[in-house]
């Protein structure tokens, strides 16, 4: 993991501000959805890409049965059945 050196305080709603040199890094734009998730005693940001939950490629995915399922992956259920 590499320290950016930036220190953010959290407001009195549990705010941060991502600072624009992250957000431009990182392609993260206004509105767009942040994924959290806990590692330990870390508190780790992913900008959120919903993938398909057997080959995790995000393109081409669909909401099938409550999960997100690429077509290829579909098609390949299909043939197992």
């Amino acid at each position: 993991m590499k320290s950016t050196g930036i220190v953010r305080k959290i407001d009195e709603l549990g705010r941060i501000v991502l600072p624009m040199e992250i957000r431009k890094t990182m392609d993260i734009k206004e509105k767009d959805a942040i994924e959290v998730f806990i590692d330990g005693d870390k508190i780790i940001l992913t900008k959120y890409q919903p993938s398909c939950v057997f080959c995790n490629d995000a393109s081409d995915v669909i909401f099938f049965g409550g999960k997100r399922i690429c077509r290829e992956c579909l098609s390949k259920l299909k043939e197992q059945l």
